[in-house]
């Protein structure tokens, strides 16, 4: 049983080490601004990752069109991952242009995309993040261990400094479910009186 306390107690580790550094506490709060800017001038967040990434990425959208805690309005907002352009894209053009492929297609000025690589160096995350650039669209990335090749591409970056993966995903789920919560109580104050 060892085993399991110590899990629970990296995982504490990481969350307060996390805490400690006040950057991040302003990061999130930017990461926030960024969305709320997209959905109040008309724009859409699109959101990508690969494995457990992109399950997190799927969650991330799913809140903002469904709902969170109450009901309200849904939020324009994609995780790129349907089967057939991932498939067609994958055997098309390869691998590295599944997310990027989807951003040329859909993505627009004044949208943001939501980046999350606990490496920071996914190759077809670095690929969409090219693209939505060169689009105008705003990054939000949240990353992992020292932050990779991507750290310096986004706009606001979350770098969790940890060598585990799976820590950075719990950091990651936490930090997705933060800015769900800021961008409803920006645009829908009703819900959290």
């Amino acid at each position: 049983m060892s085993y399991i306390h110590s899990s629970l107690t990296e995982a504490h580790k990481t969350l307060t080490q996390f805490i400690e550094d006040k950057n991040n506490i302003k990061k999130i709060e930017e990461a926030i601004a960024t969305f709320v800017s997209s959905f109040k001038n008309g724009g859409a967040v699109f959101s990508c990752g690969n494995g457990g990434s992109m399950c997190d990425s799927l969650h991330f959208a799913e809140e903002l069109t469904g709902r969170y805690r109450k009901n309200r309005a849904p939020l324009p907002a994609t995780g790129i991952s349907e089967a057939g352009h991932v498939t067609c894209v994958a055997n098309d053009f390869g691998f590295d242009h599944i997310f990027s492929r989807y951003l040329e297609a859909w993505g627009s000025k004044g949208d943001t995309l939501l980046a999350i690589s606990t490496s920071g160096n996914s190759a077809n995350v670095i690929k969409a993040v090219e693209v939505a650039k060169a689009k105008g669209m705003k990054v939000v990335g949240l990353l992992g261990k020292d932050g990779g090749k991507l750290k310096s591409m986004v706009d606001v970056a979350l770098v969790i400094d940890c060598p585990i993966t799976d820590r950075i995903q719990e950091i990651h789920i936490k930090c997705i479910h933060i800015f769900i919560e800021g961008i409803e109580r920006d645009l829908f104050p009703e819900n959290y009186l």
